[in-house]
């Protein structure tokens, strides 16, 4: 493989050893790439976009390709000679080139698992182009799919380049994981959820890649500046992905909404699109999962890395004006005998929480387009985002029931009440049975709406997968 085939600003030529190193891995990550890619289109050209650098008529440029031949890259920001540590105990002093040794550890702890996510999203959509409801969702799941991949370039660079032995060992495991499986399932745990049908696929872009642009932000604050950079050019293309799922899920609706009132039925399963209350439902469960991503409402990690300069808050130096936070404090509800009761927490100490609360307020604007839909069909029903402490596995509402308003309530009412909030395995089933593909040009299936224009001015019915 020579020095061209990977596109880059990081002088890959100029580092023999490392250009061995990338030269060995890729063989390896083509060959997950088959296994474990888009299942049955691997021979197909989609028009895809394809970075081939940062500045503004580089980094998108648009043509059909066949996938395992895209050229995944390896892109930072341009460097800043002069950026200094902008939070934390490091305040002041110039950003770090090499990685600290006391920080190595954290570093790569890091690194590590905001790299995981990108194969395994990837895994989790494997199937769905087999049941693509048009050809330009179709192109935009391998849009998805091959920015994930070079996202996981991005973060196996950096093992690459910075973290010796320990950094190559970490990159190849990250290729033996797999979504979903008991052995070796990936480390986060919405990352090994089933994704079978689009409306999940759909939710999945909307809050868990809405997840990964917050984790990204924070990241690209980092102290260590290589991993600021790749993280900061990385936002570029998860923009893409939040559009895929906040569209895909407003299509949705408003298909449902004109099925629901040329038919005059509520009984959205019958005349083959999704009822609106199992749109909420399915927001319910990918919402509180994704939630839980942001980790633990009270964490000493969360404040260690802070204080290292390693880990940030979104839009640190642009919407903060106080960057050491060595006072102050958040207040975080939690159970006790019942009830909630408020406790005063140091605010390094409820970092994630910080966190949380701009990627609720993020989604939130997102559900209000969802809503404004229903409102433009005339309908009463309107979607809301459920309380943080609803259906969380991680934290400190983990071992404990409340409803989607936030009440403490038993196990026996969740119990009970669960098939309200969210989808039952036959509901599941039903939505996969609305899942037939559509692979005609200009087509598209019964129970999404068209979408309003295509793809880089492409129209809505341009070949965007060669069939």
């Amino acid at each position: 493989m020579s020095f061209e085939k990977i596109p880059n600003n990081v002088d890959l030529s100029g580092d023999k050893r490392l250009q061995r190193a990338l030269e060995a891995w890729q063989p390896n990550f083509i060959n997950w790439w088959k296994e474990m890619g888009p299942d049955g289109f691997q021979e197909k050209d989609i028009y895809l976009r394809t970075a081939v650098s940062v500045e503004l008529d580089g980094w998108a440029h648009f043509d059909h390709v066949r996938m395992p031949d895209y050229r995944w890259g390896i892109f930072l920001t341009p460097h800043d000679g002069n950026r200094k540590i902008a939070f934390g105990d490091h305040i002041g002093e110039p950003a770090w080139q090499e990685v600290p040794g006391e920080h190595r550890n954290a570093l790569r702890r890091l690194i590590v698992t905001q790299g995981d996510t990108e194969p395994a999203s990837v895994e989790q959509q494997r199937m769905l182009g087999k049941v693509a409801p048009s050809l330009y969702d179709l192109r935009n799941l391998f849009q998805v799919n091959v920015e994930e991949g070079r996202h996981l370039w991005a973060m196996v660079y950096l093992l690459h380049s910075y973290f010796g032995r320990d950094g190559r060992e970490e990159a190849e495991a990250m290729l033996e994981r797999r979504s979903g499986n008991p052995d070796k399932p990936r480390i986060l745990t919405t990352f090994n959820e089933p994704i079978d049908d689009w409306l999940s696929f759909y939710m999945f872009t909307m809050f868990t890649d809405r997840d990964g642009k917050y984790q990204l932000l924070s990241l690209a604050e980092s102290g260590f500046d290589p991993l600021a950079r790749s993280c900061r050019f990385m936002l570029t293309e998860e923009a893409h992905h939040m559009f895929v799922g906040e569209t895909g899920v407003q299509r949705v609706v408003d298909r449902t909404c004109q099925v629901m009132k040329e038919q005059d039925s509520d009984d959205g399963f019958k005349h083959g699109v999704v009822p609106l209350a199992l749109v909420q439902k399915y927001l319910n469960f990918w919402f509180t999962s994704s939630l839980d991503l942001f980790g633990a409402e009270v964490s000493s990690n969360a404040a260690q890395f802070f204080a290292q300069g390693l880990k940030g808050r979104a839009h640190e130096e642009r919407d903060y004006t106080e960057h050491a936070l060595r006072e102050g404090t958040y207040r975080v509800a939690r159970p006790e005998n019942g009830k909630l009761v408020e406790d005063e927490v140091a605010i390094r100490n409820a970092l994630n929480e910080v966190l949380r609360d701009g990627y609720i307020e993020d989604n939130d604007r997102g559900v209000r387009k969802w809503n404004k839909t229903l409102e433009e069909h005339g309908m009463s029903y309107r979607f809301k985002l459920p309380s943080r402490r609803f259906n969380r596995k991680v934290g400190v509402y983990a071992d404990h029931c409340f409803d989607p308003e936030g009440n403490l309530i038993s196990r026996e009412q969740f119990d009970k009440l669960r098939d309200q909030w969210l989808p039952t395995a036959e509901e599941r089933k039903q939505v996969a049975t609305l899942m037939q593909p559509v692979y005609e040009r200009g087509k598209i299936a019964n129970w999404i709406a068209p979408p309003p224009r295509g793809i880089n001015s492409q129209a809505v019915d341009f070949e965007y997968v060669k069939m």
